[in-house]
C-alpha cells in the first residue's frame, strides 16, 4: 500500500482510466479561476528567481492569518516545513496524537527523534481525552497534534488546545498543530492556535487542500518564537517557494469569492454525506468536522472493499495503515454532490 493512499498514476498505469479518486482530499471547486488568469498574466515571471525572503508572500499570509510577516515562515508544501521545524528544535522524544498523518513521525525520526504514541480510542469515537493525554505525557519535548484529525475528522477546541499549550509551556515543552485542514471547519477563523499567541505553539498550514492545489507546492508555518522562525529559514534551501507557488499565495489568499464559495459548499455537503453515509448497512461513518470521513467497514475488509470500489471506478483510501487503525477503516473524500450521489450508489452495491 502507498503511504498516502490512493496513487492514481499508478492505477492508470494498470489501465484503470478516469478513475475517481476519492483518497485525495482537494477541495471539489478547483483551482481558482483568479490563479489560472494570473498565471497566464504573469508568466514571465519564470525568466527570474523568486524573492528569497518572499516579502509579500508572507505579508500575504499575515493579512490573511490576522498577524505580522514577522510571524510566517514558508516552504515548498507543508512537508518542507514540517520536516524543517524537526530539524531545527532537534527535540529528543515527541509524542504523536494518533491515528493521523505518518510524515510526523517520519520527520521525526529523520531529525533523530524518539517517538511515542497517544491513542485516540475507538470507543471515544476518536475524540481527544486531554487530560488523558497531558497525564501520558512523560519526559517527550514535543507533542504534535492534528486539527481537525486526518483521518477521524474531528477537531480540538481552542479552548483545549489552550490548556495543553499552557501545561506544556510550563515544563519548557513544546507544540506542534498542523491545520492543514482548518478552513474546512465553520468559523475557523475564530478556532485557530494562532489566537493563542504563546510561543510554544507552531502552527502548520497548507494551500493544497481548500485552494486545490497540490501539484503547485507552497506550505507555511505560523509561530511567536521569531527566533524559531528565523532558525527555520536559515537551515531552508534557498529558493524553495517557485514563482508560481509564491503567485498562488499572493492572488488566493485575497480571492474572497472562492473562499465564500468553498466555505458554503462544505457546510452543507459533509453533513449531507455523512447522514446519507449513515442510511448504508454494514458501514459506520463517523462524524466529521473537515472535508473528509472515515469509515468502518462491518462486512469486510478495507483491502477487499477497495479492490472492489476500484472495479467500480473509485479509488479510496484503505486507511489500515494509520496507527491504531485496522483492516476495518476506510476514508472518503467529500466532494461534490453528483460525485458523492455516485459514491454512494457504488458503495451500497459494494458492501451488500
Amino acid at each position: 500500500m502507498d503511504l498516502h493512499g490512493g496513487n492514481v498514476f499508478r492505477l492508470e498505469r494498470d489501465g484503470k482510466i478516469n478513475i475517481l479518486d476519492y483518497s485525495s482530499n482537494i477541495n471539489p471547486l478547483g483551482v481558482p479561476e483568479s490563479f489560472k488568469e494570473a498565471v497566464i498574466n504573469n508568466f514571465s515571471i519564470l525568466e527570474k528567481y523568486p524573492d528569497p525572503e518572499y516579502v509579500e508572500l508572507r505579508e500575504a499570509i499575515g493579512d490573511y492569518n490576522g498577524i505580522s510577516s514577522e510571524n510566517v515562515v514558508v516552504g515548498n508544501g507543508a512537508t518542507e516545513i514540517l520536516f524543517l521545524y524537526m530539524k531545527a528544535i532537534k527535540v529528543k522524544s515527541a509524542m504523536i496524537v494518533s491515528p493521523t498523518f505518518a510524515e510526523y513521525e517520519r520527520a521525526l525520526k529523520v531529525s533523530g527523534a524518539q517517538v511515542r504514541y497517544f491513542e485516540l480510542k475507538e470507543s471515544e469515537n476518536f475524540k481527544i481525552d486531554v487530560d488523558r493525554l497531558l497525564e501520558e505525557i512523560q519526559d517527550e519535548e514535543l507533542v504534535v497534534i492534528c486539527n481537525p484529525n486526518n483521518p477521524t475528522g474531528r477537531f480540538i477546541s481552542l479552548e483545549d488546545i489552550d490548556k495543553i499549550s499552557l501545561v506544556l509551556d510550563k515544563k519548557g515543552k513544546k507544540l506542534f498543530v498542523d491545520e492543514a485542514f482548518i478552513e474546512f471547519i465553520d468559523n475557523w477563523t475564530d478556532k485557530t492556535s494562532i489566537l493563542l499567541k504563546r510561543k510554544n505553539i507552531f502552527i502548520l498550514r497548507a494551500l493544497t487542500k481548500f485552494f486545490a492545489l497540490p501539484g503547485v507546492r507552497l506550505g507555511y508555518g505560523l509561530c511567536y518564537d521569531t527566533e524559531l522562525l528565523k532558525k527555520i529559514s536559515s537551515i531552508r534551501e534557498p529558493w524553495s517557494v517557485n514563482s508560481f507557488a509564491e503567485l498562488a499565495g499572493k492572488v488566493m489568499l485575497k480571492d474572497e469569492g472562492y473562499i465564500r464559495a468553498t466555505e458554503l459548499w462544505i457546510e452543507e455537503e459533509k453533513k449531507w454525506f455523512h447522514d446519507e453515509l449513515k442510511n448504508i448497512k454494514n458501514i459506520k461513518p463517523y462524524k466529521t468536522e473537515s472535508n473528509f470521513i472515515l469509515i468502518k467497514l462491518l462486512s469486510m475488509n478495507s483491502k477487499n472493499f477497495r479492490d472492489k470500489m476500484i472495479d467500480e471506478g473509485i479509488v479510496v483510501r484503505d486507511a489500515s495503515n494509520f496507527k491504531f487503525l485496522n483492516e476495518s477503516f476506510v476514508r472518503l473524500a467529500v466532494k461534490d454532490r453528483d460525485k458523492n450521489k455516485k459514491i454512494l450508489e457504488k458503495i451500497e452495491k459494494v458492501v451488500k
